[in-house]
């Protein structure tokens, strides 16, 4: 970390530059009885070396998944990524926290960000993409709201399958603005087509579907499509899996309205969950309801290729009672990542990254469904790289009892049920090894 210093001629200097005498003189505004009087309750001092060490030797209780045999997913997802990534996305011209605000003054961010935009609508199919947001969560949420200002209706079907960390932004987003949420059941894993049929009619929205889903089951997009849009009003808001869209069909070919998704696949590291970046791309049409930022390509005065922000509908820009969202800003450095990845791995990478990725997960599979007492907890449901299994004790014991082994068994997601997810980086010798390890710890 970086050694900022702050002495007490520090602070008189700046007091004098600021034209005060003390730091009281700084919370004025705070009344005072919410002001600390006593000591704060911290540990004794420690010499820079001594917290160095202290910091290492909490740091090194982690076992990251270059160290462990993983199989957690549920969102995040342990992809290859090429060195020259980092590589890139370091260069101190693009290396910066947060989004400049005025992005205007820097050509090759503008440049960036509309070359991500154009690849994420290449990979979706739709015709406009933003920035991105912050996560796929706030995605779906910002998505849930444009479809109310689009069709003024204020119902939203969200399926039983949907991430439940999704579920609650989404309630949090629309408390208290009138949108009413319904569930719509889950059927051997997958959303249920005859309920959904029986939910829709004249009042709904708009209606979300996650494919693969939260358990990894690929879902029947037409099929729920066609269903949404029965109501002519409806608008059918799909998110995806990015590294999926190289085997399944594009969204906008089933006729999706509003597409979003989680792009932390896409170049980034798991990084204990975050940063994340949400990425939403839509129709022409709707492109003055979509949330956050949209960069232009044009032409400057002398005729050169330039970049601008553009259709500006944000909290930072207009009034905010007329704003299409307070998400004001964007994953700028995540999304630079995700441009560079898909530049360098390019259409056949793609293809083949989620090729592996399904293979290995569905011999992992198998692997296991062969251990007594394992099955799969949805048989009849298509899985891409991430599934459900029944366990014969239970899930969060199981996990517990290969910890020992360096394995992240995945996520429990029911008493006697685990998910676990595969990606390309997963080798057949670590699945084997994690075989072996299950049978040692599964007897009951």
């Amino acid at each position: 970390m970086p050694y900022i210093s702050n002495t007490d001629k520090d602070r008189q200097q700046i007091f004098a530059k600021i034209g005060i005498e003390e730091f009281e003189e700084l919370i004025q505004a705070i009344p005072e009885k919410f002001r600390l009087k006593g000591e704060l309750n911290m540990d004794p001092a420690l010499s820079e070396l001594e917290i160095t060490h202290k910091i290492q030797s909490q740091t090194c209780r982690n076992i990251c998944s270059a160290t462990a045999n993983s199989f957690l997913g549920a969102g995040v997802y342990d992809h290859f990524i090429p060195a020259a990534v980092d590589s890139i996305i370091q260069r101190p011209e693009f290396f910066t926290a947060y989004t400049p605000y005025q992005a205007e003054v820097s050509q090759g961010t503008l440049q960036f960000v509309y070359e991500y935009q154009t690849m994420i609508c290449e990979l979706t199919g739709m015709e406009i993409a933003n920035a991105s947001m912050y996560d796929a969560a706030s995605a779906i949420a910002e998505a849930v709201l444009m479809a109310v200002r689009k069709n003024r209706l204020s119902k939203a079907i969200l399926p039983a399958s949907l991430h439940p960390s999704f579920v609650e932004v989404i309630k949090a987003y629309t408390e208290g603005i009138g949108i009413e949420l319904l569930t719509c059941p889950a059927k051997d894993g997958k959303l249920d087509l005859e309920a959904l049929e029986a939910m829709m009619d004249e009042s709904i929205g708009s209606v979300v579907m996650q494919n693969p889903n939260y358990y990894g089951n690929i879902e029947e997009a037409a099929e729920i499509s066609e269903i949404v849009h029965s109501q002519p009003k409806a608008l059918f808001i799909a998110s995806v899996d990015p590294i999926s869209l190289a085997l399944l069909e594009a969204p906008a070919l089933y006729g999706a309205d509003i597409v979003v998704g989680e792009g932390q696949a896409l170049g980034n590291n798991m990084y204990m969950g975050g940063p994340l970046f949400g990425f939403f791309a839509t129709k022409l049409e709707m492109a003055r309801q979509m949330p956050g930022r949209i960069v232009g390509g044009t032409l400057d005065a002398v005729g050169n290729r330039a970049y601008a922000l553009t259709l500006q509908a944000r909290e930072q820009h207009i009034r905010r009672e007329k704003a299409t969202s307070n998400i004001c800003s964007n994953q700028s450095l995540c999304t630079l990542a995700a441009a560079v990845y898909m530049s360098l791995i390019g259409r056949e990478g793609f293809k083949e990254i989620a090729l592996q990725s399904a293979q290995k997960a569905h011999y992992l599979a198998e692997e296991i469904c062969k251990v007594p007492g394992y099955s799969l907890a949805y048989p009849n449901a298509s899985f891409f790289k991430e599934f459900v299994v029944n366990t014969p004790i239970p899930a969060q014991e199981l996990i517990d009892k290969l910890l020992p082994y360096g394995i992240y068994a995945g996520v429990k997601v029911g008493e006697h049920k685990l998910m676990l997810a595969a990606t390309e980086k997963k080798r057949k010798a670590a699945i084997d090894d994690f075989i072996k390890a299950l049978k040692e710890v599964s007897h009951v």
